[in-house]
């Protein structure tokens, strides 16, 4: 798959949240491998702040990025989630306030403006970082925990709880982010009434009204204090007889504050800085707690130079040995790749079953038996010509050859009973009928071996 920007720029208006202030936000297409950026158009300056999750400074009522500087962008997580489930690797986006307009309190917004602008493929692939193991974080202080499993796509499930009569537990679930505008994209944020003084005092939620947020009242307030809250919020008195949701606007569904939560950590995810293949379980989630898993699960994916290649051996090859035998000229003792597990036209995944019985491990060495890193770079060669062969016409006429061998590392012995798995791409296009190769070695998680070669392609005599 390749890294998709948008296909043009999109604009979005209205009030922030906290600041209260008319905001102009611009997001814009962006060139691979970018990120998601914001640039703060109304500083001197206009500094740009990666949206990362280290960069986060604050999650009290919402995810804030900033620099060192103390320039900030808050409230992004609901951009973040619908640019997240659009499949938007790269944006740059343009805001001349403190903050991304809160809308109507959900991304339905930028969804509709996402899908409307469109989206264009780049030429670099997308880099998913592929969750192998579960993994797990708990924040002792709130009991909140977000657990990561190993699975095919991305989804999430996630369930909150408040000691509230009106919004006791809550649970939702989206399986599949193609699902998130239906599901998902329509939640608003949400806030309890007897919260609304003590935000005040924060300095927060100046333009918050029943228009972008959903107002719970879940315990009796004297009729004082409620007036005393509207007089705040600047909005007309009003007599509230009985607990419950106080908005004009009905809920859009019955759990509609748990899949807002959903959208949350999805915003807040999009942080990690790569697509996510793994299934997140959150239990009483919160901006807070979603920076702390997010900046774990970055740590992970920063200090990952390259993930192996998820290996089922119960899944039929790509190419068996018989297809390997008519692409590639190599025989017995010779032939170092048994099975293609994944290929396109850029790179390809193959497996070698190193076993006792291989000759050269009668004299290297008899009694510590150890695979040559010669031939671990003569598989890697032999899967790239594979690679390279399988879209010529006629492959069986053309033979591939070492021009150069460059950056080779060994960093583990391959020994008998091991299973090699090697991920080889190209990395430039063809020319001249040379390839430049990379190619990296697996057993387990763990890389073997590495090296960057270039062959040629020769039509045979």
């Amino acid at each position: 798959m390749k890294q998709l920007t948008l296909k043009g720029s999109f604009a979005v208006s209205g009030k922030g949240l906290h600041s209260g202030l008319q905001i102009n936000a611009v997001f814009n297409p962006a060139p691979e491998n970018t990120g998601y950026k914001f640039h703060r158009t109304d500083l001197e300056g206009e500094p740009v702040i990666d949206a990362i999750a280290e960069n986060v400074v604050d999650t009290r009522r919402g995810t804030v990025i900033g620099n060192r500087k103390g320039d900030v962008v808050s409230t992004i997580e609901h951009a973040m989630a619908a640019l997240y489930a659009a499949g938007v690797d790269n944006c740059m986006i343009d805001v001349n306030g403190p903050e991304l307009p809160i809308l109507d309190g959900s991304a339905i917004e930028y969804v509709d403006k996402i899908e409307a602008v469109g989206l264009v493929e780049q030429n670099a692939d997308k880099d998913f970082y592929i969750i192998k193991e579960k993994t797990r974080f708990k924040d002792e202080e709130t009991g909140s925990t977000l657990t990561i499993y190993p699975d095919d796509g991305f989804s999430v499930e996630c369930m909150v709880e408040y000691n509230s009569a009106v919004l006791p537990n809550q649970f939702a679930v989206l399986d599949d982010l193609a699902e998130f505008r239906q599901e998902v994209a329509n939640a608003r944020t949400f806030v309890f009434v007897r919260e609304i003084e003590q935000l005040v005092d924060a300095n927060l939620i100046k333009g918050g009204d029943l228009d972008n947020a959903i107002v719970i009242y879940d315990e009796k307030i004297p009729q004082d204090r409620i007036d005393h809250i509207c007089d705040v919020m600047s909005v007309p008195h009003m007599q509230i007889n009985q607990l419950g949701y106080i908005n004009p606007k009905p809920l859009v569904w019955d759990n509609e504050p748990a899949r807002h939560k959903i959208m949350d950590v999805i915003g807040d995810i999009a942080l990690i800085g790569r697509p996510i293949k793994g299934r997140v379980v959150a239990v009483r989630p919160g901006h807070t707690v979603n920076n702390k898993f997010t900046r774990m699960v970055r740590h992970e994916v920063k200090h990952t130079e390259i993930q192996a290649p998820v290996y089922n051996p119960n899944v039929a090859p790509v190419i068996d040995i018989n297809g390997i035998r008519k692409l590639i000229p190599h025989r017995y003792p010779f032939l170092l790749i048994d099975k293609v597990i994944e290929l396109d036209k850029k790179h390809i995944v193959a497996v070698k079953n190193v076993t006792v019985n291989e000759p050269f491990f009668q004299g290297h060495f008899p009694d510590e038996p150890v695979m040559p890193g010669v031939l671990q770079v003569e598989a890697m060669a032999q899967a790239a010509g594979v690679l390279v062969l399988n879209f010529l016409e006629e492959p069986e006429t053309y033979s591939t050859y070492f021009l150069k061998i460059d950056n080779v590392k060994f960093r583990q012995k391959v020994v008998p009973g091991n299973t090699l798995l090697m991920n080889v791409s190209l990395m430039t296009e063809i020319r001249r009928g040379c390839a430049l190769v990379k190619g990296y070695s697996f057993v387990g998680e763990k890389i073997v071996c590495e090296a960057e070669f270039m062959a040629q392609i020769i039509k045979n005599k």
